[in-house]
């Protein structure tokens, strides 16, 4: 199939797929706590409000107005620097933007003008930078030293600084093992956007990857000081041990690394997190891993828990379900009910009952596959309604799998051979930041088409990979929570699950960026683009509402990601817009590619003497194949990307001394197939028109390579 068939079946729709059938009445959708705060003037929080809603009260830029917008200013942070994507969404107070970047610097930016009123640097140790904190006359941020500060919101100066994750933390009684690294493990990392709430601020952090064992944090605003620690893979003694074998919880991951959300009325924080360490083999954990993959209700003032829900048990899928949670208040079943809306990665929503975590709709323990050394949970948690993607690979979006892999659904276990499933790591809706819009009562969200090829990370195999030459793609679906369905489903050309919040506004705008450094107005009821604008860098942060002298702002800032593609345009331009607004957009950038591509570097045919030989990893420096064979690498062509002349006839070759059979086949195009080859064998093919040729190796199909030929 050829790539522009590919891409207008899998990734092209234009307009939304309604999904659900609309109420005859108008729902109900009753006033939303006015204790989460109001948005209006100022948007002082990431995500907007305690209880995460990303939603605007103004409405002065609306569907009638909104192609008079335009730029009111752009600002260049860190001097027009591409060297690191940027991951902050900004706040604002009394017409003033607090942004930080991954530089590790923090700003204080003029609303009207976008002039730097200060500056202050926090170190030379990067890290993602999500988001800072507004109270008590502070910014309070994070650094990559681990480090939270409080900076004087008018000046910028230091007002004090608290060194968190160190090896004595919370002394004899901590649960750490010093001797045996910090926890058993890596020591991680300050994560997620600061939150304030009653004098005390809530700090995440990140590390599953590297066996971090997991905590969450709330600090005295005042001082610093720390005011209680919660363990998410509990220790001897509390709630959940007895869920990790061993001693696997010193290494046990579960950390949370976005931003809780607050009820002030029940006196609750909800915090989410991440998956258990390792992170794809569960041979050395059995047990269901709490608080790994779970929403926990806390105590905002001791940290003591309240109830929790595991949305996955015993995770061996990176299916985390890491995100900003929402509060929201509904009416179901003509009852008044306080929920908690959770879940991401899985493409569908537990919406929960705030007080008790009671599923709203329902759970349902459904068996699920098994594999006895992946010591596998007998059932996974379903809840009622519908999800808002696949949860399985399919042919006609840009989940269709690269061949020759297993695939399976939601929870098809793995052992030693990459298999494909969907959502995958990076897929479903990840932790792009939804809205709740209480005009419609809907639930927007950004997600992503990306597969996943799963494996146990064990001898050198890639724990998580998206397969070399896949597709990707993503789009916007609106949820409504009283039902737990999907109203409407737009697939777009990009994925819209890594940072890209939507913001929705009392004037029926929700406005979202993309990868390519596209910000688009759309209409909350379709999702219709209406305005669009180049920002100069891929948009992986919320955009934001503010006002000042009574007009109306929406802010942005933009700056890349590395994920989930490698190559989003970076950049560190903060943006502003407002009516009648007249700077111009910023030069498009090359955006990324919708496929997963080969990367290494180009090898002429003459180089290689038109030959690849499989199941070796290119020497670079000898320019020849390498000596021994690799059957987990994705990189065994020698050479792995190969350029050659219309008319040259390539030889792909299984070396003697190889002990496996190999095949070369092209995909998804058709255009060669080497058959199996046995050590010693070799077959021929000539390229008789260009184009770029993705290939991998049927029988180890995470080995890929491509041909361009011109």
């Amino acid at each position: 199939m050829e790539r522009r068939n590919f891409l207008a079946g899998a990734a092209g729709v234009a307009g939304a797929t309604a999904v659900g059938t609309p109420a005859a009445a108008a729902p109900v959708i009753p006033s939303q706590p006015a204790a989460f705060g109001r948005t209006g003037k100022n948007f002082p929080k990431v995500c907007g409000d305690l209880g995460n809603t990303n939603h605007s009260n103004l409405s002065q830029i609306n569907r009638r107005t909104i192609r008079q917008l335009g730029g009111a200013w752009h600002a260049n942070l860190e001097g027009g620097s591409t060297s690191q994507p940027q991951q902050s969404t900004a706040v604002v107070q009394d017409g003033v933007l607090y942004v930080q970047t991954t530089q590790q610097n923090v700003f204080a930016v003029d609303g009207r003008t976008g002039a730097i009123k200060w500056k202050t640097n926090l170190g030379s140790k990067t890290t993602n930078m999500r988001g800072v904190a507004l109270g008590e006359g502070k910014v309070f941020s994070t650094s990559g030293a681990n480090i939270v500060y409080a900076l004087d919101q008018r000046t910028g100066a230091i007002v004090w600084q608290k060194a968190l994750i160190t090896a004595d933390e919370g002394g004899s009684d901590s649960g750490c093992d010093p001797q045996n690294g910090q926890c058993g493990g890596l020591t991680g990392t300050l994560a997620g956007a600061v939150v304030y709430f009653g004098g005390l601020i809530y700090v995440g952090m990140q590390g599953s990857t590297g066996g971090a064992r997991g905590r969450a944090y709330a600090l005295h605003a005042a001082t610093g000081e720390i005011a209680w620690t919660f363990w998410s893979a509990p220790g001897p003694g509390e709630f959940g041990h007895d869920t990790w074998a061993g001693d696997s919880w010193k290494t046990g991951g579960a950390v949370p690394w976005i931003h809780p959300a607050i009820d002030p009325e029940l006196g609750l924080v909800y915090w989410t997190f991440s998956g258990p360490y390792p992170r794809t083999d569960g041979s050395s954990r059995a047990g269901d891993n709490l608080f790994a993959n779970s929403i926990v209700a806390l105590d905002a003032k001791t940290g003591r828990r309240r109830w929790h829900f595991q949305s996955v048990h015993h995770d061996i899928w990176d299916m985390d379900n890491v995100m900003a949670p929402v509060l929201v208040d509904l009416v179901v079943d003509r009852k008044p009910r306080k929920v908690v809306v959770y879940g991401s990665k899985v493409g569908m929503y537990y919406i929960l009952d705030r007080r008790t975590g009671e599923a709203i709709h329902g759970i349902e323990e459904r068996p699920v596959p098994q594999d006895v050394r992946q010591k596998t949970a007998p059932t996974q948690p379903f809840p009622g309604g519908e999800p808002f993607v696949p949860q399985e690979p399919r042919i006609d979006k840009a989940t269709r799998p690269v061949p020759f892999y297993e695939t399976g659904g939601l929870y098809t276990p793995h052992w030693d051979r990459p298999v494909i499933i969907f959502p995958g790591a990076g897929g479903g809706a990840d932790w792009a930041h939804l809205s709740f819009n209480p005009y419609t009562g809907w639930i927007y969200v950004g997600y992503g088409l990306i597969n996943s090829g799963y494996s146990n990370a064990r001898d050198g195999r890639v724990n998580t990979s998206r397969p070399l030459g896949e597709y990707f793609a993503g789009g916007i679906a609106a949820v409504d929570p009283v039902t737990n369905k999907p109203v409407w489903v737009k697939d777009g050309e990009w994925s819209l699950a890594h940072g890209n919040g939507i913001l929705t506004t009392a004037g029926r705008i929700m406005f979202q960026g993309g990868p390519d450094g596209v910000l688009h107005a759309m209409d909350d009821r379709n999702g219709d683009v209406l305005w669009s604008f180049q920002t100069g860098a891929g948009v992986h942060t919320s955009p934001i509402s503010y006002e000042i002298g009574g007009e109306q702002y929406i802010a942005v800032f933009a700056g890349g990601n590395g994920l989930p593609y490698p190559d989003i345009p970076r950049g560190d331009h903060l943006w502003a817009f407002k009516l009648g607004g007249t700077v111009a957009p910023a030069p498009a950038p090359v955006p990324p590619s919708k496929r997963n591509d080969v990367r290494s570097a180009p090898v002429t045919g003459a180089t290689a003497n038109n030959t690849v030989t499989i199941g070796r990893i290119w020497d670079a420096t000898r320019k020849v194949p390498g000596a021994t064979e690799n059957l987990v690498a994705q990189n065994a062509m020698s050479p792995q990307h190969l350029t050659v002349p219309v008319g040259a006839q390539v030889t792909f070759v299984n070396p003697a001394d190889n002990t496996s059979a190999h095949a070369a086949v092209s995909f998804f195009d058709d255009e060669f197939d080497t058959g199996v080859l046995m050590p010693g064998k070799s077959w021929s093919h000539t390229f008789t028109k260009p184009g770029t040729y993705f290939y991998n190796d049927a029988i180890y199909p995470q080995n890929t390579g491509k041909i361009v030929v011109s």
